[in-house]
C-alpha cells in the first residue's frame, strides 16, 4: 500500500487538490491522507460546488491542519511522498524555512528530511524576487516546483480537461500513473510528422 499526503491550501486552484484525490481514489494500492487549510476550506467553498465535507469524504484518512502529532508528522510513518495542490506562497515560506507550525509545512519538512518526493503546485502570478528566492530554496531541499501552466499540445476542449492533465504531471512526478495524462508522442500530423534518417 502506497500512502500519499494531500494538502489544499488557500490559493485559487482547489480544484487542483480535488481532483487528484479523485484520480487517486481510483487506484487500489494507493491510501490518501488529506490535510486542507483553514484558507483551503474557504477557497473550496469560493470556487467549486463542492462542500468541505465532500471533499474530506474522499480521502481514505483526514489529519486536522492544527494536528501536529499526526502520523504524517513523524518520518517513522512511511509515505510515497507528498502533493500540495494548490500551493500558496504562504505554504511555500513555511516549507523554505522549516516554520512547521502547521500540519501541512511539518509533513512536508519531514517528506523532504526523509528524502521523499515533495511536489508543490505553486499558485501564484506574478512573481517577485522574494517568491523566485523561496521556489529555489525549496528546490535545494528537494522538492519539485510545478506551477500549474497548462500544456496546450493536448488541444484541451475545457478547463477540465486542463485541470487533469496538469493533476495527471503532478501525480506523475509521485511514480502514480493515472489515465488523465495525454502522452506527447512526437506525432504532429501527416505533414509535421518526425523524419527518421537513414
Amino acid at each position: 500500500m502506497r500512502r500519499i499526503i494531500i494538502a489544499i491550501t488557500g490559493a485559487s486552484g482547489a480544484v487542483y487538490g480535488i481532483r487528484a484525490l479523485e484520480l487517486l481514489g481510483g487506484i487500489p494500492d494507493v491510501e490518501t491522507h488529506l490535510v486542507m487549510t483553514k484558507a483551503a476550506r474557504a477557497t473550496i467553498g469560493y470556487e467549486t460546488d463542492r462542500s468541505v465535507a465532500e471533499v474530506r469524504a474522499l480521502a481514505d484518512v483526514v489529519h486536522s491542519e492544527n494536528d501536529l502529532g499526526a502520523s504524517i508528522s513523524s518520518g517513522s510513518f512511511r509515505t510515497a511522498g507528498m502533493l500540495v495542490a494548490p500551493c500558496s506562497v504562504k505554504t511555500l515560506s513555511g516549507i523554505a524555512s522549516s516554520y512547521d507550525e502547521s500540519l501541512v509545512v511539518r509533513a512536508a519538512d519531514v517528506v523532504l528530511k526523509e528524502r521523499r518526493r515533495l511536489v508543490l503546485l505553486l499558485r501564484e502570478t506574478p512573481l517577485h524576487a522574494g517568491h523566485l528566492r523561496l521556489m529555489s530554496d525549496v528546490t535545494a531541499s528537494g522538492a519539485i516546483v510545478m506551477p500549474p501552466v497548462p500544456a496546450f499540445y493536448t488541444r484541451p476542449a475545457s478547463v477540465a480537461d486542463i485541470v487533469d492533465h496538469t493533476v495527471g504531471r503532478a501525480l506523475d512526478l509521485l511514480d502514480v500513473d493515472t489515465d488523465a495524462v495525454q502522452r506527447w508522442t512526437g506525432d504532429r500530423g501527416p505533414d509535421e510528422g518526425t523524419v527518421h534518417r537513414i
